[in-house]
C-alpha cells in the first residue's frame, strides 16, 4: 500500500487528558469552564497538542489551570469516546477522542490555598464528594471520573473504557457503585485513654481483620451509590457491652464471626445530633479478628444485603474519607493486629469482593 494511502486509512481521533486530584479527605477537584453553555464542570486537563505526549500535556494543563506543578504517579484510565455519543455537543465535528486520566495525587492544605485559576478560561474550582461531583459533570465525564478514581482507591489495573463503560472485567468498587464516605467528624482526635466514667457509648465499630491482614468493609447500596463503612453500629439497649454491639452488627451486616476485640480508643461526639441530640457521647473504635465469613444475607435493619469487600487498612481509611487521622487510625489498627495476632501488614492489594457464598479462613 502506498504510504499516502496507508496514512489516509489510519483511524484519526482527538487525544485528551485529565487528572484525578483530591484533597486530604478524598474529595475530587473539579473546575468550571467559562466556555461551556451547559454549565457542566470538568476534571483539570485539556487537549493534547500536535507532537505532544499525553503526560506532558497533563502536567502543562495542571500548571496552566491551577498554578501547580504536580507529579503524575499512574495512568488510572484510558477512555475511547465515539464521534456520535449523546454527550457530544451538537455541531461539534469530533472524529472521536482517546482520553488518558492520570493520578495527580493528594493536595496538602497549602497547595489547595495556592491554586490560581486563569479567569478567562475557568471561573471556579471546588473539591466535591464523588456523589456530588457526578451531578456537575456530563454523564460520560462522570463515568470516567468514577472509574479512574476507583482504580486509584482500589489499587486495580488501569480502567479501559469505551463511551463511559468498562470493556474488561468490572472492578468491585465499580460493580457496587461505591463512593468515598466523607464525614464531618473526620478530623476528630482518637482518644487512647480509658472512657470517662459518665460518658455513654453510642457507637462501636471495628477494623475486622482476616488472616492476610486485610479488613472487611461493608457498603450500603442506595440510588445515589453505596457508602462504605467498617462493621459496627449503634449501641442498643439490649447490648450488654459495646463489644456485644460489634458482634451483633458484624453478623447482621457482613455475616462475620469475630473474636478477641481490642479497644483502640474513642472519638468524642459533642452533640449526639445523629442519635437525637442526646448530648456528649463516645464513638468506640476497636480491632477484631475474623474467624468465619458466612454466606451473604439480608441485613435485618435495612432489608437488603450489603456489599462486602476486602481492603487493606489504608484503602479502607481512604474509602472512609477521614484524611490523615483515618490513615493514622488504620496504621494503629494494623500494628495492633500484627502484635496481638501475628497478622501480616497488608500494604498492596486490590480491593476484592467477598464471594456471596462466604469464605473459608485458614
Amino acid at each position: 500500500m502506498p504510504a499516502a494511502q496507508y496514512a489516509a486509512n489510519r483511524h484519526a481521533a482527538w487525544i485528551g487528558v485529565a487528572a484525578i486530584i483530591t484533597d486530604e479527605v478524598g474529595r475530587v477537584l473539579l473546575v468550571h469552564p467559562t466556555y461551556r453553555k451547559d454549565e457542566s464542570w470538568l476534571l483539570p486537563g485539556g487537549v493534547v497538542e500536535a507532537g505532544e505526549h499525553p503526560h506532558v500535556t497533563c502536567r502543562r494543563e495542571i500548571t496552566e489551570e491551577l498554578g501547580l506543578d504536580l507529579p503524575l504517579s499512574a495512568v488510572l484510565a484510558v477512555h475511547s469516546f465515539s464521534p456520535h455519543h449523546s454527550d457530544l455537543q451538537p455541531g461539534t465535528p469530533c472524529p472521536g477522542e482517546v482520553r488518558f486520566v492520570f493520578d495527580g495525587g493528594t493536595l496538602t492544605p497549602d497547595q489547595v490555598k495556592a491554586i490560581r485559576l486563569p479567569r478567562e478560561e475557568l471561573s471556579a474550582h471546588a473539591f466535591l464528594a464523588t456523589r456530588d461531583a457526578v451531578q456537575k459533570l456530563r454523564p460520560v465525564d462522570g463515568q470516567i471520573m468514577l472509574a479512574a478514581y476507583r482504580a486509584r482507591l482500589g489499587n486495580t489495573a488501569t480502567a479501559h473504557l469505551a463511551d463511559g463503560r468498562h470493556i474488561l472485567d468490572v472492578p468491585a468498587l465499580d460493580r457496587h457503585d461505591v463512593h468515598v464516605r466523607y464525614k464531618p467528624l473526620w478530623d476528630s482526635p482518637l482518644h487512647r485513654g480509658p472512657l470517662p466514667e459518665r460518658l455513654p457509648v453510642q457507637q462501636a465499630w471495628a477494623w475486622c481483620f482476616v488472616p492476610d491482614g486485610r479488613v472487611v468493609v461493608v457498603a450500603d447500596p442506595s440510588p445515589r451509590g453505596a457508602l462504605p463503612m467498617l462493621p459496627g453500629g449503634t449501641v442498643e439497649t439490649t447490648d450488654a457491652t459495646p463489644e456485644d454491639t460489634l458482634y451483633r452488627e458484624a453478623a447482621e451486616e457482613a455475616q462475620l464471626t469475630l473474636a478477641d476485640p481490642v479497644r483502640l480508643g474513642w472519638v468524642l461526639d459533642e452533640t449526639g445530633e445523629v442519635y437525637g441530640c442526646v448530648g456528649p457521647n463516645a464513638r468506640l473504635r476497636l480491632a477484631a479478628r475474623v474467624t468465619a465469613i458466612g454466606p451473604a444475607a439480608v441485613d435485618t435493619a435495612t432489608g437488603h444485603p450489603f456489599a462486602r469487600l476486602l481492603a487493606t487498612p489504608a484503602q479502607a481509611a481512604a474509602l472512609l474519607g477521614w484524611g490523615p487521622p483515618g490513615a493514622r487510625q488504620a496504621q494503629l489498627a494494623a500494628e495492633t493486629a500484627r502484635k496481638r495476632w501475628g497478622l501480616p501488614l497488608a500494604r498492596t492489594a486490590a480491593v476484592e469482593e467477598i464471594p456471596t457464598e462466604g469464605m473459608r479462613l485458614s
